[in-house]
């Protein structure tokens, strides 16, 4: 079984990936790891600030490691924001019923009441470069993308709206239960 996580920037991807690997015990891939090893030892020039050109550069390189997870019978959780929106075109339906996907996204409500919670809690998980340009209204127009862009392509968003703690419980709990 995969787990896909994916969603906006600072949605709590990475706290629910390492949430769910102490659950249920599936190692966990960062694409952001991916990412930077790829540009740190040269294989691409892309840089981390190529939001636009890393998805369709990365994304056939998770896709083909899920695949192959899949195949030998290994579970695996990956976690990151580099998943196109019509990412079920690129599996065949033996693949397709081994994934579960999980998009985030806050609410621009969410964002305005708990923007400065957010912001503090960008490195609950790793020790994150600091975005110190980062705003409330970036970080609306991020997750608006990502809401209308996998509802758009028939997907499940999982809107953080109220309470982010009992959001990322739930999933946990229902994702175990599922499995």
């Amino acid at each position: 079984m995969i787990i896909l996580i994916t969603g906006a920037s600072h949605t709590g991807k990475t706290i629910l990936a390492q949430r769910m690997l102490e659950k249920v015990r599936y190692p966990y891939l960062s694409i952001d790891h991916l990412k930077m090893g790829l540009i740190r030892s040269g294989h691409t020039r892309l840089t981390p600030e190529d939001d636009e050109e890393l998805t369709p550069y990365l994304w056939p390189i998770v896709r083909e490691m899920m695949k192959t997870a899949i195949e030998n019978r290994q579970n695996l959780i990956v976690e990151g924001c580099y998943v196109p929106f019509d990412w079920r075109k690129d599996l065949e339906e033996e693949y397709l019923s081994s994934v579960r996907f999980i998009c985030l996204a806050m609410t621009e409500k969410y964002i305005e009441e708990h923007f400065d919670e957010i912001i503090g809690n960008e490195s609950a998980v790793e020790a994150r470069a600091v975005v110190s340009d980062c705003t409330a209204e970036a970080l609306k127009d991020d997750n608006r993308k990502y809401i209308d862009g996998f509802q758009r392509a028939g997907e499940q968003v999982t809107l953080i709206d109220d309470c982010f703690e009992k959001t990322l419980e739930s999933l946990v709990n229902g994702t175990a239960a599922f499995l």
